[in-house]
């Protein structure tokens, strides 16, 4: 004889955690309002779409490996460079995914493009693509890495995989022809395909400083600006003006 089995016992095993812990709740409320069989069923399906949505967003965002949470809401946008401040409405569609476009983010320290760049990946993690957020120099070390135990192939394919990649603090840390090389090679492969945000401190003609091979750097500015948005992002920094604002407060 079968054994009798209730609703709760088939969310459980089914994981619909939502529904097994507001059932009496949309229960109460159907009854109040009077609702149909296919309206509470409806009711009960909508949570638990919506925390299945979150658990899928916050597994991309922990996945994507972001150094800090920085979201654009978290932007004060008056004291952003004028640059990014009249290109960002545009850019936070994240329209340029779509259109394959990379972006660019140059200028001095401290004036929001790691924020910027985080920010937009995160939303895009929040609608549903894959995102990479890496630093320059640890994705160096990564491809090296992987060379030497013979499981570049493996990082290759993945890295086209990513809707969209964030590489940032390019121009930070020098590299030498190998690393330069090695670099180059693993972002053209999403040349013109999928998008890379770049974050750097140096203006594209000042990249010579960080990989000291000249047709190397001229390959490396062509494939990653071609058909990219460049921002200018230079300005005063916001953790001078901060710590301006500090002493001020505390005279």
């Amino acid at each position: 004889m079968l054994q009798q089995r209730d609703l709760l016992w088939y969310a459980k095993e089914l994981g619909m955690t939502h529904l097994v812990s507001q059932r009496d709740a949309v229960m109460k409320t159907a009854s109040e309002f009077g609702w149909d069989l296919e309206q509470t069923l409806k009711s009960l399906l909508e949570g638990e779409y919506e925390r299945r949505l979150a658990e899928r967003q916050k597994a991309r965002i922990r996945t994507a490996g972001f150094s800090q949470l920085k979201y654009l809401e978290q932007l004060d946008r008056n004291e952003l460079p004028e640059g990014i401040r009249t290109i960002l409405p545009r850019l936070e569609t994240l329209a340029f995914v779509e259109e394959h476009r990379n972006i660019v983010l140059y200028g001095n320290p401290g004036t929001g493009k790691t924020h910027v760049a985080t920010g937009l990946a995160l939303k895009a993690c929040m609608e549903g693509m894959h995102v990479l957020f890496t630093s320059v120099p640890h994705l160096i070390t990564q491809i090296k890495e992987c060379k030497s135990a013979k499981t570049l192939h493996q990082l290759e394919l993945r890295f086209k995989k990513y809707d969209l990649v964030v590489c940032d603090e390019f121009g930070y840390v020098s590299c030498d022809k190998e690393a330069g090389e090695l670099l180059f090679n693993h972002l053209s492969l999403r040349a013109d395909s999928k998008s890379t945000i770049i974050t750097t401190n140096l203006a594209f003609d000042r990249w010579g400083e960080v990989i000291r091979d000249k047709v190397l750097v001229a390959a490396m500015v062509d494939r990653l600006t071609h058909n990219a948005h460049l921002i200018n992002m230079n300005g005063e920094s916001y953790r001078v003006k901060e710590t301006v604002k500090f002493n001020e407060q505390n005279k």
